[in-house]
């Protein structure tokens, strides 16, 4: 089966060393992961920064990130592709199961019966920008559907992400830690 969504292409400057800025790198990311038992899952993890403020100038550390959350301090950026979910109650709760297990064994599941299987908490402030497609936002009292220029802020609440056009989705995320 052919991918409807392209791989990202990360671009990354910085400064010569004669202050004149420059391309550093320009492909795809070095850590692109995918759930064998999820087809069309695809996690880009793009940046990340250990601290705040940052340094300008500190080292691509995106190869050592781990789960969901960004370092303590720090931030992540990451682009996810979300297929349409399963139809099938049983075998939705498979692929949430085998994503939350292979990929984000860090978020705080607070999932209850008759719930979204998706359901998770992070202690971050999450910026998520809809980039292509449409996905379902599910919090415990209400739903909201982001289509393609929608921008939500997730500040640590419990929440889920729905597929339910019957085409691919992206978001980007960028995550930053918080108390």
């Amino acid at each position: 089966m052919t991918d409807p969504l392209q791989p990202i292409r990360r671009v990354i400057t910085h400064d010569d060393a004669h202050g004149r800025s420059r391309i550093l790198q320009d492909g795809p990311s070095p850590t692109v992961r995918v759930v064998a038992q999820r087809p069309g899952y695809r996690v880009t993890n793009l940046w990340r920064t250990g601290a705040s403020p940052s340094a300008i100038d500190a080292p691509d550390s995106i190869t050592e990130h781990v789960g969901v959350s960004p370092p303590s301090g720090g931030t992540v950026l990451r682009i996810i592709d979300i297929p349409p979910e399963p139809k099938d109650p049983q075998e939705l709760q498979r692929a949430m199961e085998a994503t939350f297990s292979s990929m984000y064994r860090d978020a705080h599941r607070e999932v209850k019966p008759g719930e979204h299987p998706g359901m998770h908490r992070t202690q971050t402030v999450d910026y998520a920008l809809m980039l292509q497609g449409e996905l379902t936002a599910i919090l415990d009292e209400e739903e909201t559907v982001l289509r393609a220029g929608d921008v939500l802020i997730q500040r640590g609440t419990n929440h889920a992400w729905a597929n339910r056009s019957g085409q691919p989705a992206r978001i980007a995320f960028i995550l930053i830690d918080a108390t």
